[in-house]
């Protein structure tokens, strides 16, 4: 209390002109320092500052002059520098500075606390903010000391809360919410062989943890070349994050400025869309028609912001002409693939058709039924040039033999007593196919029901196969009667060359197989309905 009265007399002493006024807080039995303030004429090598103690019962003076003895005191002085090296309550007083020649004063209060005052929390001298689960280093303060002066070094630092063990160096590499607190930092120095310690306190507050944006251009990217079309309308879009609305986004041509009038060759409009989480925009750089001169500049779309600047730069570049080269050489391959194809199968069709029954059995459809798969009726060639008995008897024998063809023969599966031409039409109805022999002078019996069975042929739609000969088709088809013709014309003809025709791989076995249907599994039931008590009634 004395203290404080004496500093307000000393404040308002006549020819006394106060310059400034400050408190120092120090640790009982640590290192003050108090530093004079500078003002405007003076500076540390321009003039001589004295330092003065005030109490109420004396003054005393400390200067650079009498070193030796202040020393002894424990107080070292270098200009606007006074250090008490162990400051104690005896050190608690009102200090003053000025220069020579100078009425000036600046004022000094010393307050030396013990552990136990509780005005130890004035010694708080910084304050550090940090936010959860980041680094985090408390810098505490650190008197500026003409350390060199008097050969002080510093010897160590700690930084440390009451009752938790002091992170190294002051460094949290992810700090806490609970690491929050007042936190005491002691600094040693080492001075003419003794250790003495100064000591600052600083106060951590953490935050939780701020979300940091940053303004950036998502699309297109740097360097991107754009092929189009001379002539076409373009447009380029750029799209972007911002940080905020005040952030700009819009579009340069080489080093110039792309206009918003759409009434221009070339220019750009954007959207902003503004939700909670972000703000994001979109420039569009509108081309009306590409010209050469276009693709000659390099476009940069410029993201500005107060914080930063970013760009990315496109340029344009023409499509290269389409070339109908390759697209001719695969038309022209397609033309000749199907040519040949089709020349192949007009050729080997038949080699074809027989090669798929053969080797992957194929019937040719479902069962229909019916009995047998050819029906074999002889009609009389005139000529020498017919089949003879053992002919016809080679031909019916390898059809069933080694090709497993089911036959109707009339001599063979016709029981005796029927009409001749209707057991000829059931023949003709429980068959696939029909097919008509020539033969010499003196056919079978079925040979002069030709006409009557060209109808049943043409009503049912069965498949007709005509054999002929080499002499036969020398004569012409006019020498045959009628209704033979009629039949010639509504069938395949094949032609019987006589020996060169027996080899079952010869021409005229594959047409003839070609022409007839794939053999099918047929009934074991005969056609003919009569038995021979039919005959006999």
């Amino acid at each position: 209390m004395k203290g404080k009265i004496l500093l307000v007399l000393l404040l308002f002493w006549p020819g006394v002109c106060p310059l400034s006024f400050q408190e120092v807080h120090v640790k009982s039995g640590e290192m003050a320092v108090l530093q004079c303030p500078s003002y405007r004429g003076y500076s540390d090598g321009d003039a001589e500052v004295f330092w003065t103690s005030h109490t109420v019962d004396e003054m005393k003076l400390f200067n650079m002059s009498t070193s030796a003895e202040q020393r002894q005191m424990g107080v070292l002085v270098h200009g606007r520098i006074l250090v008490i090296l162990r400051a104690s309550v005896n050190h608690q007083e009102n200090y003053s500075c000025s220069f020579r020649n100078s009425s000036r004063r600046s004022w000094i209060n010393l307050r030396v606390y013990t552990v136990e005052s509780k005005e130890s929390g004035k010694m708080i001298q910084d304050s550090k903010t940090c936010y959860t689960d980041k680094s985090c280093t408390l810098y505490c303060h650190d008197e500026n000391i003409l350390f060199d002066t008097w050969n002080i070094t510093r010897n160590s630092t700690t930084c440390h809360k009451e009752g938790e063990p002091s992170p190294k160096d002051g460094y949290f590499s992810s700090v806490k919410k609970e690491d929050s607190g007042i936190y005491t930092c002691t600094w040693s120095y080492l001075y003419d062989g003794q250790i003495y310690n100064m000591t600052s306190m600083v106060k951590l507050d953490v935050q939780p943890s701020k979300i940091t944006k940053k303004a950036v251009i998502i699309s297109p990217e740097n360097k991107q070349v754009f092929e189009v079309d001379l002539g076409s309308t373009v447009v380029i879009d750029c799209k972007a994050v911002m940080m905020s609305e005040t952030d700009d986004l819009f579009w340069l041509s080489g080093s110039s400025f792309v206009d918003t009038d759409t009434s221009l060759p070339i220019f750009y409009n954007d959207t902003r869309v503004i939700s909670t989480e972000e703000i994001s925009k979109t420039t569009s750089l509108i081309f009306r028609k590409v010209s050469e001169d276009d693709l000659s500049k390099n476009y940069t779309c410029k993201l500005q912001s107060p914080y930063q600047t970013s760009f990315v730069t496109i340029t344009l570049k023409q499509k290269a002409s389409r070339s109908y080269t390759s697209l001719g050489v695969c038309f022209l391959i397609i033309v000749v693939v199907t040519f040949v194809t089709v020349v192949i199968y007009v050729k080997f069709k038949i080699d074809i058709t027989l090669f798929l029954r053969d080797t992957l059995k194929w019937s040719g459809g479902i069962s229909d039924g019916k009995c047998y798969d050819a029906f074999l009726m002889c009609y009389k060639c005139d000529t020498a040039g017919g089949l003879n008995p053992s002919d016809k008897r080679w031909l019916e024998s390898v059809l069933e033999d080694k090709f497993g063809y089911s036959l109707c023969l009339y001599d063979r599966d016709v029981l005796p007593g029927k009409a001749i031409a209707d057991a000829v039409l059931d023949c003709v109805e429980q068959s696939r196919a029909v097919v008509l022999v020539p033969v010499s002078p003196d056919p079978d019996p079925e040979s002069g029901l030709l006409s009557a069975i060209h109808e049943a042929l043409v009503e049912r739609q069965t498949r007709l196969v005509f054999i002929t000969t080499e002499t036969s088709m020398a004569s012409k088809s006019d020498s045959f009667p009628e209704a033979l013709q009629l039949l010639s014309k509504a069938g395949n003809c094949v032609t019987w060359k006589g020996i060169s025709s027996m080899p079952t791989s010869s021409s005229f076995w594959k047409q003839l197989r070609y022409y007839l249907p794939a053999p099918q599994q047929a009934p074991t039931v005969k056609l003919l309905p009569h038995t021979i008590q039919d005959i006999t009634s």
